[in-house]
């Protein structure tokens, strides 16, 4: 199935993917139609046509169906359910089920990386207090507890130390209080990985099946949430070639279709470990808007419309940087800058800890 120009892509979700993909589409000659529960979801400015309404809101979801060509995701806790509900009605969800269904828990999402021969941290599914100590007696301190379910930037995880393991009954509160901060629902228990960075990579599948990958950036994260991106990463060829590796894997195996977004840590040795994947464009990836001819954006729209894959070689060097809360707030100075191209995401409050835009500083290729 391709879309021709002036066919409509259909996105669930209405946030700043949402609306960067919008604008991507729009530059092919591609229109978008939105579907979103929030009235004031900031993709609603760039998209054709919008819809408000729940994901499992089965009339909705029905008349959104017959208004577009092909239908894509923009995060991934739309609910299983609505793609499904599209797919049966005879619409092609890129990309389908099986990949979204798989990222949003962890500990599926963790045993599907090991069963394609990928490398993760040691792990343990938590379901109470007495599988989080037999977890920990597994995996070993320090070690982070996460809800295997709608968790991102940080939310949804804490850390368990070693410190105070020798003081009576501090370590029975440590985990107590754990258990606790994840709101004692399913979990899993992740051992401590000794890396030295953080990579990505930022891969897409064609509906031809034709992969191609960008460079990976390495990225830093402050308080949980990515600060920033940077190109070319720090890291050999080989490592690279190993990450691109499993990259290539995941999307054979998910049948995919799209742009993913597969987080590595490299260790001392060049090896890499598996953190998670997101079944979208990427936070990471931002760097393409203004690094690359052919962005993760428009990569994205392009396979979703079955359309050919771009060129993903970069033509320059770059470092992206999120703007978290109020650092929007200096937009004006950002945009004075030489060489940095400025993306607002149009959201109308700035909140602690909530992704206002990002700007791409450009420099000479290396």
């Amino acid at each position: 199935m391709n879309v021709e120009p002036n066919g409509t892509i259909g996105i669930l979700g209405g946030g700043q993917l949402g609306r960067m993909l919008a604008t991507a589409a729009a530059e092919l000659g591609l229109r978008t139609h939105i579907l979103c529960p929030d009235d004031r979801a900031p993709a609603y400015d760039a998209a054709s046509e919008h819809t408000v309404a729940g994901y499992l809101d089965e009339p909705a979801l029905a008349a959104f169906a017959k208004s577009v060509d092909a239908v894509t995701y923009e995060f991934e806790n739309v609910p299983v359910e609505a793609v499904e509900f599209l797919t049966n009605l005879g619409v092609a969800v890129r990309p389908g089920a099986k990949a979204l269904e798989t990222a949003q828990d962890r500990l599926i999402e963790k045993q599907f990386a090991n069963s394609i021969g990928a490398k993760t941290a040691a792990f343990h599914p938590v379901d109470d207090l007495a599988s989080l100590k037999e977890g920990l007696e597994k995996v070993g301190r320090p070690a982070i507890l996460k809800t295997r379910r709608l968790g991102y930037d940080g939310k949804g995880q804490t850390r368990i130390t070693a410190e105070d393991s020798n003081l009576s009954g501090a370590y029975e509160k440590a985990i107590e209080f754990a258990w606790a901060e994840v709101g004692a629902a399913p979990s899993i228990l992740e051992g401590f990985v000794p890396f030295t960075r953080e990579i990505s990579i930022i891969g897409a599948r064609g509906a031809d099946g034709d992969v191609k990958m960008y460079d990976p950036p390495e990225n830093v994260h402050r308080n949980g949430i990515l600060k920033t991106s940077t190109v070319p990463a720090k890291v050999t060829a080989a490592t690279i070639d190993k990450a691109r590796k499993v990259t290539c894997d995941m999307l054979e195996a998910l049948d995919y279709v799209g742009v993913i977004g597969v987080e590595f840590f490299v260790l001392d040795n060049g090896d890499v470990i598996v953190n998670e994947y997101a079944p979208r464009v990427h936070n990471s990836g931002h760097w393409t808007q203004d690094g690359c001819a052919v962005s993760q954006f428009e990569q994205h729209i392009r396979a979703v419309a079955g359309w050919p894959l771009g060129d993903p070689a970069r033509h320059s060097n770059a470092i992206m940087e999120n703007l978290i809360g109020d650092e929007v707030n200096e937009w004006r100075a950002l945009a004075a800058e030489p060489q940095a191209g400025v993306h607002l995401y149009g959201k109308r409050e700035a909140r602690p800890g909530r992704k206002m835009g990002h700007v791409n500083r450009i420099s000479v290729k290396s």
